[in-house]
């Protein structure tokens, strides 16, 4: 019996490893998936949109911002620069009702969230209204990201196991199930967890997560013991 204690993890260190697990593919989630999947929404946008002054004028304002994102600049791309770029937060005030302004809360929303505000970065992300197959879900992954970061491990998972179901992605989906299942574990629900990561078995078993997700099953029912 203390052997098998030994092997479960205790609250804290479920915590750990799932905001370890976070962090390591925050960057692929959101700064690969997202923004490419962003960047083709906008261009498809802006040659839908073009004949509109005012739309045209709102992705012209937010193609830089955009190439400043691409290079990690999160505090430039937000906030503007001093050659005439407006920011994400501004874009979205001056052009609101637009699609690119739409697109900039996401935007903004990931930039907050790469640069540890993650309490501004659920705001913007919270607010973006978007129904692309693949943005859409990705962007709420990143809120359930946001929400684990700030301690709200409910919403945390509420969001990832829709970002999951939306995304029907082999690439995205196992990511969010294991996100959701080792948060799950962080608060003693052991049997969500387990549905979690049996999913990924089950559904993705081609993904690179299910390769070790016997251990993780393993895991949540020795914890759940």
């Amino acid at each position: 019996m203390a052997e098998n204690k030994k092997e479960q993890l205790n609250v804290g260190d479920a915590l750990t490893q799932s905001e370890a697990f976070i962090m390591k593919y925050q960057k692929q989630i959101i700064g690969i998936v997202v923004a490419a999947a962003i960047l083709v929404a906008g261009y498809f946008l802006y040659q839908r949109f073009y004949a509109d002054p005012h739309e045209a004028k709102a992705q012209a304002a937010l193609f830089p911002g955009q190439k400043y994102f691409e290079v990690d600049d999160y505090a430039s791309a937000l906030n503007g620069d001093k050659n005439g770029y407006i920011g994400f937060l501004k874009l979205e005030d001056e052009y609101s009702g637009t699609k690119a302004a739409n697109l900039a809360k996401a935007y903004a929303g990931i930039c907050y969230a790469n640069l540890g505000k993650f309490d501004l970065a659920a705001k913007q992300l919270d607010e973006f209204d978007g129904s692309d197959a693949m943005v859409s879900p990705a962007i709420k992954g990143a809120l359930g990201n946001c929400y684990a970061h700030l301690g709200k491990m409910d919403k945390a998972t509420e969001c990832l196991m829709s970002a999951a179901k939306e995304a029907e992605s082999p690439s995205l989906s196992p990511i969010f199930l294991v996100q959701a299942g080792q948060i799950y574990e962080s608060i003693g629900k052991y049997d969500k967890a387990i549905e979690a990561y049996q999913t990924v078995k089950d559904k993705y078993f081609q993904s690179y997560q299910a390769m070790d997700i016997d251990k993780y099953i393993e895991r949540a029912t020795l914890e759940k013991k």
